[in-house]
């Protein structure tokens, strides 16, 4: 039975100090040019030190997948002083620091992307309110998007990170390619289930191969995913287990399901039975580590949580507690902070983005009266 105080060591030979992890949660606070800000390192640097790691928000990797404001860059070497920063602030007292990379693809406008038109793999627009049409990639555009992912997985390693995790969930451009909503190709790259899935298997190899190649040692590499999408049609349940039965062959470091709890269940009626995390877990047969999230609050949580999972992420509770870590850890659940008041804003470094997000996700966290 695993143990929130256990250490954990990865394929690439990085040791964790324990299974609890900072989930990546988008924070809004870098500058409009993508460079790290002092605010942003204080909020990282807060809740850093206790936990065995912590992922970063996503950090897209050329200039056409920004996916918001405020948005970390990673895609130029003008942006290593600023990671190298983010980098050392996270590795406290024996943290381990992963830069997660991505591509937003349709998911951004070009109010954001200063005139130029988002792209992603086919001109189909995403299923939310006044969502552009994006353009087509061309093979040798998709060629050029792994490249830019190996180059910013190089400025990581440069910088001084412990791995980078491919962020090929919540619909952004990794899993566009997968999804039969956004990949409407004719082409290699589209089409049946094994084509759509070929963008992922070329990127995950290229990346592993970069990594192996640079001579750097204990740097790991993770892949994020989300089980499921609603849009019709879109990536069914069945499309996932595919999915990670491939990717638990491929040398990663781990996997990391993408979920807001983690007991929900799949919306197919063939997998009724558990939640989608036990179904995932089973799948990989501990051919790869996996990372498990959704809404964990208590040591029971998280316990629960570990039972069909090797990790722990956590997102929101360190938000409103950036000492919840050591907490669970000493095992002194009474302690934890499980509301936030705008008062506390400041000192807990909940800014722009971070304290969107609370508004709109969790509102009955926060103490407003």
């Amino acid at each position: 039975m695993r143990n929130v105080t256990d250490k954990a060591t990865f394929k690439r030979g990085l040791q964790l100090k324990n299974r609890i992890i900072m989930a990546p949660m988008t924070t809004k606070m870098s500058f409009f040019d993508g460079v790290i800000t002092k605010d942003e390192l204080a909020y990282y640097g807060l809740r850093s030190g206790e936990v065995g790691a912590v992922i970063t928000a996503a950090a897209n990797v050329q200039e056409d997948g920004k996916g918001w404001e405020g948005e970390l860059g990673a895609y130029d070497d003008a942006f290593l002083p600023g990671l190298s920063k983010l980098a050392s602030t996270i590795k406290t007292n024996g943290t381990k620091a992963i830069l997660q990379i991505f591509h937003a693809g349709r998911m951004t406008d070009d109010s954001v992307l200063r005139g130029t038109q988002p792209i992603s793999a086919s001109a189909v627009a995403a299923e939310r309110p006044n969502a552009q049409v994006p353009r087509e990639v061309t093979v040798d555009e998709i060629l050029a998007i792994i490249e830019n992912f190996k180059k910013a997985t190089e400025r990581a390693i440069k910088a001084g990170f412990d791995g980078v995790e491919l962020h090929g969930a919540n619909t952004y451009l990794i899993q566009q390619f997968f999804s039969p909503h956004s990949n409407r190709r004719s082409d290699e790259w589209g089409g049946s289930l094994e084509n759509r899935y070929r963008f992922i298997e070329k990127l995950v190899d290229e990346v592993l191969e970069t990594v192996d190649q640079s001579g750097v040692k204990e740097f790991i590499v993770g892949y994020r995913f989300s089980p499921e999408e609603f849009e019709e049609p879109g990536i069914r349940f069945e499309d996932t287990l595919f999915l990670v039965d491939q990717l638990a062959e491929k040398g990663l470091d781990y996997l990391h399901i993408s979920l807001a709890d983690y007991t929900r269940k799949s919306i197919s009626k063939a997998y009724q039975e558990k939640s989608m995390l036990m179904y995932v877990y089973e799948k990989i047969a501990q051919r790869v580590p996996l990372i498990g999230v959704g809404d964990v609050r208590t040591s029971k949580d998280a316990a629960g949580l570990l039972e069909h999972a090797d990790f722990v992420a956590v997102g929101r509770a360190l938000l409103i507690d950036p000492h919840w870590g050591q907490k669970v850890l000493d095992g002194q659940d009474e302690l934890i902070r499980t509301t936030v008041s705008t008062y506390e804003r400041e000192e807990l470094v909940l800014q722009n983005g971070v304290w969107g997000f609370m508004e709109n996700m969790m509102p009955d966290r926060l103490n407003e009266e």
